[in-house]
């Protein structure tokens, strides 16, 4: 699960920190929207667990959904793995209202959209394999956080919408990394605080090479010059 935190903590940070080089957003408003995701995150998370705490059946365990014992500490990977999903979603936004403006239908964007697309399934695998010790559940999971970010852009496309506040809805989502996967970094640490450790640096190298490998694209590509508004 630390590798999961890792590349969480660089996908919450990468965005505003664009942004706010950019001059795109100042540093306030960054700083207000981050909290305003964090916060939002916070109490949903918090009102779900105090649900599932209300309706546990013994004092660890809560009913079995998916065919493994639903612990409190496995229903907030799941609540992470959300915050992971809406992060795709607000992204898949940005990219659906710039595909149609890039050059070659948009085939330059498929490398960054990859780029982008594999440390959060990175991400959700490892933190739902770490809560459950299911591959086939993190692979599963995985799958659908993948599909998340292409649905949002053919939803963009098709609804016409444009840019006009997407910047505002990309850091609200990366505040929500931020608190969703704090508890589980301190949960990992809890149980095994070498290995988290390690997990932790292992995720925020692979998810910042992710990153700024799509720079490299910008350089060989029209990518950035025909589609400025895609995450880059």
């Amino acid at each position: 699960m630390g590798t999961a935190c890792g590349i969480a903590f660089v996908l919450g940070a990468w965005r505003p920190i664009q942004l706010i080089l950019s001059s795109k957003l100042g540093f306030v408003p960054v700083s207000l929207l981050l909290a305003m995701g964090a916060a939002f995150i916070h109490i949903s998370s918090s009102t779900v667990l105090k649900l599932a705490v209300s309706k546990k059946t013994s004092a660890h365990n809560l009913p079995t959904i998916t065919g493994f014992p639903l612990s409190i500490h496995t229903l907030q990977s799941f609540i992470s793995c959300g915050a992971v999903a809406f992060h795709a979603v607000a992204e898949g936004l940005a990219l659906g209202v710039a595909a149609p403006k890039a050059y070659g239908l948009g085939r330059h964007m498929v490398l960054p959209v990859s780029l982008h697309g594999l440390p959060r399934g990175a991400a959700v695998a490892s933190c739902i394999f770490g809560a459950t010790d299911s591959w086939h559940g993190s692979l599963a999971a995985a799958a659908i956080i993948g599909f998340m970010g292409p649905i949002s852009a053919i939803g963009a496309i098709l609804g016409g919408i444009d840019y006009s506040g997407l910047d505002h809805i990309m850091v609200f989502a990366c505040g929500g990394l931020i608190p969703s996967f704090g508890s589980v970094v301190k949960r990992a640490l809890s149980l095994d605080k070498r290995k988290s450790t390690c997990g932790l640096i292992i995720g925020i190298t692979f998810a910042t090479l992710c990153l700024t490998f799509t720079r490299l694209v910008c350089l060989h590509t029209p990518y950035c010059n025909s589609a400025p508004e895609a995450v880059r």
